[in-house]
This record gives structure tokens, C-alpha cells and sequence, in this order.
């Protein structure tokens, strides 16, 4: 692909098409699809359409073929093992099915290696996705293990310092975000895969704001779990993967059971396959499959070197705009800082939920609210912020949009004076 991201990619995405002078900026919470990743989804239902991995016919070996290759591309792109990719609903689904596996672990149904005793650790920071947040909390109720944090502070970050102060030799799990979906905070994570390493506790990445706007790579980021989603990646909803190493994963037990996940049921007990397919009971979401697949070989011909720029450049034209916008203060990473390209903030004497009317009244989609994060705005001080994020289609003229206007908020709700 010889375009580059930014205005040359537009006319790849329907949702620009239909209104050209579309400023779209809420990629963090659903990114738009190119054409050819509906089509691919599309065509798949029209010619190729029967069930996978049951049967011997020609038409469900074809079905099972493109299924099966849509997850090569994706364990690809992701630096995994095709034996390390299990397609989930979504991100939040794959991380509930790490802390349901360790639950049954702990109940004497798996593996010693994920059982967790009273007393135990479980670590996370108070910056995360609820996702990534309840899951955790839900696991050390049922098993009497302590939930630990790393605190923010009042930009909304942690700090690895921070982190080490809560990990002790008690810690079985240290689940954290790659990038905050609030702040923009992008994780130290080799730092916290050694200080996971150095206790014997798993490790747990949401990588959701990663991996489609960086190369992320989880063999050598040294990991040993990952959830991540297909439509903040260009794709459908309604699927997901869960990455883990593919000896982690033989030993964790399936959150759910029925079909397809089996060797062998007595009416007495079942054995399960090994990974991925022990985690895929049941019918799977296998045209998303094809159209998550279809989005992920879009990023990889765009180049994630490419990618990654361009969002350093709208990271930092969206940084600007916040920190030049008389009464507009960011949450996170000020300007020159390290960040993802989303930016959140707010805007004095106007409560964000206003605020989001109003750009939306001027042709301009953001996202307002808690963005599923409430532990990080209540250590904030505020019930919730304005989020714009940026994805490969995000241009300058997008983020002038967002100032122009953005500039007029608080005149109009009449507190600038």
C-alpha cells in the first residue's frame, strides 16, 4: 500500500464518504472500517458461510481455512504463536476469561500454577478500565486473595515507584493497562514484567489503546497474558482475542464449556483440547473473525512504524490545542511527554457532558463521560472528562476543527467572563 496514514486514507473508509467533512474523534472508543474490511466480512457470508471445525464437507473446511487464517494474521501482527490467539467476544470478555480460568484453578478445577490462596496479591493500578478493574476484584472475593493498587496522582498517572511499593512476594498477578484510555499514559512494561518475574506473579496486559496504534509485539514485551479488540482496530464488534503463552494457556482452565472444546465426555467428566480451541465452546463469531482478520492486514501494509508517527504528530497537535485553549486543562501527560494520541480534559465551569453537546453540535464526535475508568476521575476530583483520540485516518485539519471550536465553549455557556 503506497498511502500513507492521514487524508490519503479517507476514501478507504465509507464513514468519510458519506460526509467528507466528517471529524471523527473518538477512535479510543470505536475506530471506523475501511471498505475492505466490511466487504471481506461480507463476502465471506455470501460465498464461504458454514460452520468451522465440525463436519467433513468441502464447505466447512473453507470456512474453517479463511477462520483459521484470520487468526495467523492477527498472531502475526501481535508477535504470538497461531496456538496463542483465542477469539473472545471483545477485550473485556478475554480478561474475564484469564480471572474465571484462575478462579476454577483455586477451586481445585486447573492448574496450581494460577491458584490463589487468602492472603495472596492481586495488583493493578487506579488508573484502569473498569474491564480490567472488576474482573480482578470479583476473583479476590471469591478466593480471599488482596486486591492492591498503585495510586495516581493528580494528572491521573502512576508511577513504576509507585507500582513496586505495592508488589510483594505475596503477588500472584499484576493486570495493567498498556495505554490508559484516559490519560494516554503509555506503561513501562519490560520495567513491570521484571518486577512481575522477580515475585513469580503473572502478568496481565489490556492492550486495547496499544495494539492498533504501535507495533506491539508479546513475545518480546515478555508477557504472559494480553486482551485486546477488533473495532478500536479498524474491525467488527463482537470479537476479541485473548494472547497467551501457549504453556500458560494448555494449563489454564476454559471459562466456558460445551462443544467444539473437547476430547473426550463421559457422563462423569470432560477433557478439553489444548489452546486455542479450548476456549472457544460453542458457535464462534466467525464472520467477525474474517473481518478482524481483514483490518489487522490493513494496519500491517500501512507499516505500525508509519502508524506510530502519525499519532506521535496528532498526540502532539492535540496536546497543544488542550494546553493553548484559555480555561481548557489536560489529564495526563503534559506536552512534550511521552502519550498515546488521545488526549482527555476539562473545561472550567462546564460539565463535560456540555461540553460534548457542543462540539457535536459543531460536526466534531468525541467521547464524554468516565470512559469506564470512575476510580481514576474520582481521584481526579471530577465525575468524568472530554476525550478526543486520534487513528490513522485523524488529520490536522480535524484537530484545528477541534480548537476552533473548542475555543468557543465556554463563551457560549457564558463563564468566560
Amino acid at each position: 500500500m503506497a498511502m500513507t496514514p492521514g487524508s490519503a486514507l479517507r476514501a478507504d473508509f465509507p464513514y468519510f464518504s458519506a460526509d467528507p467533512g466528517a471529524v471523527y474523534l473518538d477512535s479510543g472508543a470505536t475506530a471506523q472500517r475501511p471498505a475492505r474490511v466490511i466487504d471481506a466480512s461480507a463476502e465471506f457470508a455470501r460465498k464461504d458461510y458454514a460452520a468451522v471445525h465440525r463436519g467433513s464437507s468441502m464447505a466447512t473446511g473453507e470456512a474453517t481455512w479463511a477462520f483459521e487464517e484470520a487468526r495467523e494474521a492477527v498472531a502475526r501482527f501481535v508477535g504470538a504463536g497461531e496456538r496463542e490467539i483465542v477469539w473472545t467476544s471483545n477485550a473485556t470478555d478475554a480478561l474475564n476469561v484469564i480471572a474465571l480460568g484462575m478462579a476454577d484453578s483455586s477451586a481445585g478445577l486447573g492448574d496450581d500454577r494460577f491458584a490463589l490462596r487468602a492472603g495472596d496479591e492481586i495488583v493493578v493500578t487506579e488508573a484502569e478500565h473498569h474491564a480490567n478493574l472488576i474482573p480482578w476484584q470479583r476473583l479476590a472475593a471469591k478466593t480471599g486473595a488482596i486486591l492492591r493498587w498503585a495510586p495516581v496522582d493528580q494528572r491521573g498517572l502512576w508511577t513504576l515507584d509507585g507500582l513496586r511499593q505495592v508488589v510483594s512476594a505475596r503477588t500472584r498477578v499484576i493486570a495493567f493497562a498498556h495505554v490508559s484510555n484516559v490519560t494516554g499514559f503509555v506503561a513501562p512494561v519490560a520495567d513491570i514484567v521484571e518486577i512481575a518475574r522477580s515475585v513469580g506473579a503473572v502478568t496481565v496486559l489490556d492492550a486495547c489503546q496499544s495494539v492498533p496504534h504501535m507495533s506491539v509485539k508479546f513475545g518480546e514485551l515478555g508477557v504472559d497474558f494480553a486482551a485486546f479488540s477488533s473495532h478500536k482496530a479498524l474491525g467488527p464488534t463482537g470479537i476479541g482475542a485473548l494472547y497467551g503463552r501457549a504453556e500458560l494457556l494448555d494449563m489454564l482452565p476454559p471459562a466456558r464449556t460445551g462443544g467444539s472444546m473437547i476430547t473426550t465426555v463421559t457422563m462423569e467428566k470432560a477433557e478439553f483440547l489444548p489452546a486455542p480451541q479450548r476456549f472457544e465452546a460453542g458457535t464462534q463469531p466467525v464472520t467477525e473473525a474474517i473481518g478482524f482478520g481483514a483490518a489487522i492486514s490493513y494496519l500491517d501494509e500501512l507499516g505500525m512504524g508509519a502508524v506510530a508517527a502519525h499519532e506521535t504528530e496528532m498526540a502532539h497537535a492535540l496536546v497543544d490545542v488542550v494546553e493553548r485553549t484559555p480555561g481548557v486543562s489536560l489529564v495526563g501527560p503534559a506536552a512534550g511527554e511521552h502519550r498515546a494520541a488521545l488526549v482527555s480534559f476539562m473545561v472550567q465551569g462546564v460539565h463535560a457532558h456540555d461540553v460534548g453537546q457542543f462540539l457535536d453540535d459543531k460536526g466534531i464526535t468525541v467521547r464524554t463521560g468516565h470512559h469506564c475508568a470512575q476510580p481514576l476521575h474520582r481521584a481526579l476530583g471530577t465525575p468524568s472528562t472530554t476525550r478526543a483520540s486520534a487513528s490513522v485516518y485523524t488529520t490536522l485539519d480535524d484537530v484545528a476543527a477541534l480548537e476552533s471550536a473548542l475555543g468557543d465553549v465556554r463563551a457560549f455557556f457564558g463563564v468566560d467572563r
